[in-house]
């Protein structure tokens, strides 16, 4: 269980690229009320509070659940920080301050070796505890707000500087948070192998990227054709999804309401991708979810291509369809090789990992949460 300089650098990378997000999410809202189009700004200024509130009760419950674990009450501070949206933050100021004497000076002093692993473990929970909120977060928000911003660009067939700029911030976010929450996942759990190399990170990268990519598109292509059919269409992915995480019984909070809200984020979630909540056999469930991913996004490409109605310019619906195409066959291929040989824990006979799915005896509240 090592933390390293680089793993410290990933840590002042995810605050920038957490504050750019909500700077530049701010900007386009702002712009949209001050070009009068309303249902733009309050859209996207509702998907920020949705994702921040979600991620704001998540972190407070588990400050009040470390705390009375160490055996000390509860502190108002805490709550007003995340009633005023202050949880992230707070928690990377602990994190980074932890983590600079960890790796910068501690690492330097080779007499209090046990108290530098339990500095070195306690740092690694807390980084591991923010890889987890903001992979709520980017589901939650950022995947909902690319879709938005993706809508507005096809419908209006161009897109202003604060656009362009939220699309390509949405995008680093997604690729961060999901590679950075592999990396402190095996990192925090013993039993799982390291995410070591550049390739297994490049190639999880472009699986998850790609078939996100293809299904975002997919999804605007069919609001632009029907609004209410996507919404129809997504609310009823969500409800499939909230079914799923109740029949797993997730076993994520300590708290019934907590639990019941890890569910609804859960089914939310399954909606842009597949995770594995339980943490067991997967296969057969991640076959048959891109099984029916295929068939969705080549369902709406039909509809559209024999649809006698032009919504928007074609000149543009022949490039995204190819786009689309493309993107969900090299993630469908991407996520073949990755499982098949670049998984970490592939060419373990007795760890188990998230295929087979063996519970994992350690005092760690990963353990619980997404796996993949």
């Amino acid at each position: 269980m090592k933390y390293t300089k680089l793993n410290f650098m990933m840590s002042v990378l995810g605050i920038i690229i957490y504050t750019t997000d909500l700077i530049v999410d701010i900007w386009v809202s702002v712009r949209f009320f001050r070009e009068g189009q309303y249902v733009f700004g309050v859209l996207t200024v509702g998907f920020v509070l949705f994702g921040t509130l979600v991620v704001q009760c998540f972190s407070y419950s588990w400050f009040k659940a470390d705390l009375k674990k160490a055996g000390q009450e509860s502190q108002h501070c805490f709550f007003l920080l995340h009633c005023l949206q202050g949880g992230i933050f707070t928690r990377y100021w602990y994190a980074l301050k932890l983590g600079y004497h960890v790796v910068f000076k501690y690492s330097k002093i080779d007499n209090f070796i046990g108290e530098n692993t339990d500095l070195r473990k306690e740092v690694i929970d807390r980084v591991t505890d923010l890889s987890m909120l903001r992979l709520f977060e980017t589901y939650l928000e950022g995947c909902p707000q690319l879709v938005l911003q993706l809508y507005i660009f096809l419908e209006h067939g161009e897109a202003n500087f604060s656009q362009c700029a939220a699309i390509g911030v949405s995008c680093c976010a997604i690729s961060w948070s999901t590679v950075d929450y592999q990396v402190a996942l095996r990192k925090s759990l013993p039993d799982k192998s390291s995410f070591n190399g550049f390739c297994p990170k490049l190639v999880y990268l472009f699986y998850k990227l790609f078939t996100l990519l293809s299904w975002m598109l997919s999804v605007v292509l069919l609001s632009l054709l029907n609004v209410n059919v996507v919404l129809f269409l997504l609310l009823f992915l969500w409800f499939l999804g909230i079914l799923w995480a109740f029949k797993n019984q997730t076993q994520f909070c300590t708290s019934i309401s907590m639990e019941f809200l890890y569910r609804l984020v859960v089914g939310f979630i399954l909606i842009f991708t597949f995770f594995n909540i339980k943490g067991q056999h997967t296969k057969c469930p991640m076959s048959c979810y891109y099984t029916l991913r295929v068939l969705a996004t080549l369902g709406i490409l039909i509809v559209f291509w024999v649809s006698p109605l032009s919504v928007f310019n074609s000149d543009y619906f022949i490039p995204i369809s190819i786009i689309i195409t493309l993107a969900l066959l090299l993630g469908i291929i991407f996520l073949i090789v990755y499982y098949e040989t670049l998984h970490p824990n592939r060419s373990e006979e007795k760890q188990p990992d998230e295929i087979d799915g063996k519970p994992v005896q350690i005092d760690c509240r990963v353990k619980y949460f997404l796996m993949d």
